[in-house]
């Protein structure tokens, strides 16, 4: 079994140093090596279990978001435009669609979750190569290291249920949103910008799109330690963690960069998605230019 964790309190902290040494870091070449290993391309099935409170509306965001990732439907700059990037890495497409999902509304393992809960939890559906266990936990768990060193993690098992790889990702809305739920409010450390309007009104799951989105790319990617990424294999930089903090043009520490905004609403978005939907999408990092790509 083996995990990563985004966006790590140093990571997090790098968001927002001091332009000049910034400046510096950003003048190093940012290449993710190829480590010849299996990457999850073709279809690839995403089964969400839900632990705890989520409300219906809070839960088809996140798979309309899902959704989204492969629908030509929606208009420019779509989610599915911003997923394509994944195709330039070795392999060509990976199409995620969504499959089982389970609803824990009782916390049957508590409120306090370690990470073996987070296997146990994964392993409710069967794991394969050709699919993604995704863990989603409500506002009011408390998950060992969230908010002081992840949001989120992306890991690999090969455990009697089969091969497979598993995401879990945390509502940090009662938390830690100024951690994991950035730019939708105050950051914890840095400059103190004004926070922007999340585009589903719900800054919580607006921020777990942010990381999901993260830890998707990440994981088809880099599944089982040997994909792209830069570093040491247990705290690597993947396809989005190396672009940290970065939502439009102009992204320097603590300002999100130049993203659209609804006229209506006013909440600042930077991809369309399914139903009309609306998300806020990280830079990703892309294999032909060797730099980090946002959506506008």
């Amino acid at each position: 079994m083996a995990f990563n964790c985004y966006f790590t309190t140093l990571a997090f902290l790098l968001c927002f140093l001091a332009p000049s040494f910034a400046a510096l870091v950003q003048e190093q070449p940012l290449v993710l090596k190829y480590h010849n290993g299996i990457l999850l391309k073709g279809n690839i099935t995403v089964n969400l279990i839900w632990y705890g409170q989520f409300t219906p509306i809070q839960r088809s965001i996140i798979v309309d978001f899902i959704n989204s990732l492969n629908s030509k439907g929606a208009p420019l700059p779509s989610t599915s435009s911003w997923w394509k990037t994944t195709e330039k890495y070795r392999g060509g497409s990976s199409s995620l669609s969504v499959g089982h999902q389970i609803l824990h509304e009782e916390y049957t393992l508590g409120k306090i979750l370690k990470s073996q809960h987070l296997i146990a939890l994964a392993s409710k559906t069967h794991f394969a190569v050709s699919s993604i266990n995704v863990v989603l936990t409500a506002k009011d768990v408390v998950v060992d290291g969230f908010c002081m060193s992840k949001c989120g993690t992306h890991g690999s098992t090969n455990s009697g249920s089969g091969r497979g790889t598993y995401i879990w990702v945390g509502n940090s809305d009662l938390q830690c949103p100024g951690q994991c739920a950035w730019p939708f409010h105050q950051p914890i450390y840095g400059p103190q910008t004004p926070p922007l309007i999340a585009p589903n009104g719900d800054v919580g799951v607006d921020g777990m799109v942010i990381n999901l989105a993260t830890l998707f790319a990440n994981t088809v990617t880099n599944p089982f330690n040997s994909g792209y990424f830069q570093g040491p294999p247990t705290a690597p930089l993947e396809a989005v963690s190396a672009c940290t903090g970065q939502f439009g043009p102009g992204s320097y520490p603590g300002y999100p960069g130049q993203v659209l905004v609804d006229k209506v609403t006013g909440a600042s978005f930077n991809a369309y998605g399914v139903n009309g939907r609306k998300y806020m999408l990280p830079a990703m990092w892309d294999p032909q230019s060797s730099a980090c790509k946002t959506l506008v």
